[in-house]
């Protein structure tokens, strides 16, 4: 597709939407968490992990190594889940014993109490919601496990619908489209379909909105290396907002650090931006970008402050993002991984990003993750009793296994002016 056809894709979606927004407000009486982004702060959920034993067909997917192993010496996470609060129903035995001997055990997230509880740690700990990666790669139907990633993703959705409209917090679709072949984004599109007929998520109150429109994120976009390619995804933003039976909604895209400066993680391309420009909300992802709480404080003149000042010129809502470490070893141990490549400094370092994006003058926030234990970003609550032996195993040590849950709700306090903007961690959180 050429330039000239592209500009027209984008300025159909613009005028389209201005013409049409009104009409395609949600009348829903929305939870209070679920209505707008400002001041409020939201976390990443995969949800992606399962046993042999939960129904779903997939063996340990997610705690398992890249070639589907899952025992001492072989483990895809590098920190371990803590099981006090699991239920007899919920734990799933593992090869792995703790240092007294004990089995160490797991949970699964087809079950929903599990997800229950996560939801009740956000409201516990004043988080206000989740975005729920879904993978096009799954939905599409070329994941090797597909016809069985489908119906259990779905089931997944259903317990976190649930659980949502329980604890009143929000919850939005992402669309991850990580290694998506080029031609197939109709399928995303119909994966949409499947789920407003099925749940109704545009009706449910616990559903983000954003301007009175159910918020759909679309995860991927602008980065190097991709099959698919900016008009699939114009054409998908467009169907999103206008679809007569399915739009009416706000986007929200996924995109890399260097999206402004088209450098680095980012496509040369500059149609970016203009596919940016139709969007209502930017998520420059930053995970694994960078490390240090001092690199994270200059981030508000050298990054975040000019990729606002770009996002005000065109009138899109800019959401920053935090991430509280990296450490992705075990999973990647054939590849040499670094243990703990960004350390977390005890909070100091995901604080320092926060502290940034509020002095930028951000009034909202992503947190990469809540539960992703894989690349050891996860801000719930994990073990400082890890399995002994073959795996090395990270933990919060000396802090409490809810540390970063509270450490998020100050932040959460800090972005609305409660407790201030500090370049140290606050006291007594």
């Amino acid at each position: 597709m050429n330039s000239y056809k592209f500009r027209l894709i984008v300025l159909a979606v613009t005028f389209l939407t201005l013409s049409s927004g009104a009409a395609c407000k949600s009348q829903v009486d929305l939870l209070p968490a679920a209505d707008g982004l400002e001041g409020k702060v939201f976390a990443g959920y995969q949800g992606w992990y399962r046993t042999p034993t939960d129904g779903s067909g997939l063996g340990w997917e997610h705690y398992e190594t890249y070639d589907e192993q899952f025992k001492p010496g072989h483990v895809g996470i590098d920190y371990w889940p803590d099981e006090s609060e699991l239920t007899p129903s919920e734990k799933y035995a593992t090869d792995f014993r703790h240092a007294d001997g004990r089995v160490a055990h797991v949970f699964s997230t087809q079950h929903p109490a599990t997800i229950d509880r996560h939801f009740k740690w956000m409201r516990q700990y004043n988080i206000d919601g989740i975005f729920l990666q879904r993978f096009a790669l799954d939905v599409v139907g070329f994941h090797h496990q597909a016809e069985l990633l489908l119906p259990s993703n779905n089931r997944k959705l259903e317990f976190i619908q649930q659980s949502a409209n329980h604890h009143s917090r929000a919850y939005s679709i992402m669309y991850d489209l990580s290694g998506m072949p080029h031609g197939e984004m109709d399928r995303v599109k119909q994966d949409w379909k499947d789920l407003q007929k099925q749940f109704r998520l545009s009706e449910d109150r616990a559903y983000l909105h954003m301007e009175g429109k159910p918020l759909v994120a679309i995860w991927g976009v602008g980065f190097v290396g991709r099959d698919y390619t900016l008009e699939e995804v114009a054409d998908l933003i467009d169907f999103l907002k206008n679809d007569p039976e399915f739009g009416g909604c706000s986007i929200l895209l996924g995109i890399p650090t260097f999206w402004r400066t088209l450098e680095k993680d980012a496509t040369t391309d500059s149609k970016l931006h203009e596919v940016i420009a139709s969007a209502d909300v930017i998520l420059p992802w930053s995970v694994g970008r960078f490390g240090g709480s001092e690199t994270a404080l200059k981030r508000t003149d050298e990054i975040v402050r000019p990729d606002m000042d770009w996002c005000e010129a065109q009138g899109v809502k800019y959401m920053p993002l935090a991430f509280p470490g990296f450490s992705w070893a075990n999973r990647y141990v054939h590849k040499n991984a670094a243990f703990d490549s960004i350390p977390r400094e005890g909070g100091k370092f995901l604080w320092a990003q926060a502290v940034a994006a509020k002095r930028s003058g951000a009034d909202t926030l992503y947190i990469a993750m809540f539960d992703e234990m894989d690349e050891g970003t996860q801000i719930f609550k994990v073990s400082n009793d890890v399995p002994v032996g073959e795996s090395r195993f990270l933990d919060y040590s000396p802090h409490a296994p809810d540390y970063y849950l509270r450490l998020t709700g100050a932040i959460r306090r800090m972005l609305r002016g409660t407790i201030p903007a500090t370049d140290g961690l606050p006291e007594n959180f």
